[in-house]
């Protein structure tokens, strides 16, 4: 049986995995829409394509402008970030992270509300700056939602253990001088 300290350290452990794998993910694929192309090799270029054709992601493909700002904010602001929270969360008991990862977890799950709604609702055979590449079914659709969908459910399981662990929500008292 699996106390509160114990489902506390199995969360930040996952957590700490999280934010570990997010480094590779970003610097690897996800910066390349917006970082000259002659940073990558052609292994990591070839890679991208065969996702973006693959999984028919169109965001990664043809990135419009909104899209290539939240990369933009994904370098400037949460790239620094992950190192950050990947030893927070693997040390454990880290309470200097809960600001933060508050902070990230609202931010990431704002920018996902419009590309699931993109993948979602969007008709991709008429929307011009996508020129007709994107999912065509709804089978597609949903698979696509699916690789996106952690980005979200994890920041949303992070906010709310911040906001909900008593370990984390509790402050420590100052001495007063």
């Amino acid at each position: 049986m699996m106390g509160p300290l114990g489902a506390r350290r199995g969360l930040e452990w996952l957590l700490g995995l999280y934010f570990l794998s997010h480094i590779p993910i970003t610097l690897l694929v996800d910066l390349q829409a917006v970082l000259p192309r002659d940073l990558y090799p052609v292994e990591l270029r070839n890679l991208r394509q065969w996702y973006t054709e693959e999984f028919k992601d169109p965001l990664l493909q043809n990135p419009p402008v909104w899209f290539k700002s939240f990369l933009f904010c994904e370098l400037v602001f949460q790239l620094p970030f992950f190192p950050v929270a990947t030893y927070a969360f693997f040390k454990g008991g880290c309470r200097w992270i809960r600001t933060p990862a508050i902070i990230y977890s609202v931010q990431t799950m704002t920018t996902l509300i419009p590309i699931l709604s993109t993948f979602l609702l969007e008709d991709f055979s008429k929307a011009s700056c996508f020129r007709g590449q994107g999912p065509k079914t709804f089978h597609e659709r949903l698979f696509l939602i699916s690789v996106y969908m952690p980005y979200f459910l994890i920041p949303l399981i992070l906010l709310l253990f911040m906001l909900q662990n008593p370990y984390y929500k509790s402050e420590e008292k100052r001495k007063k001088k």
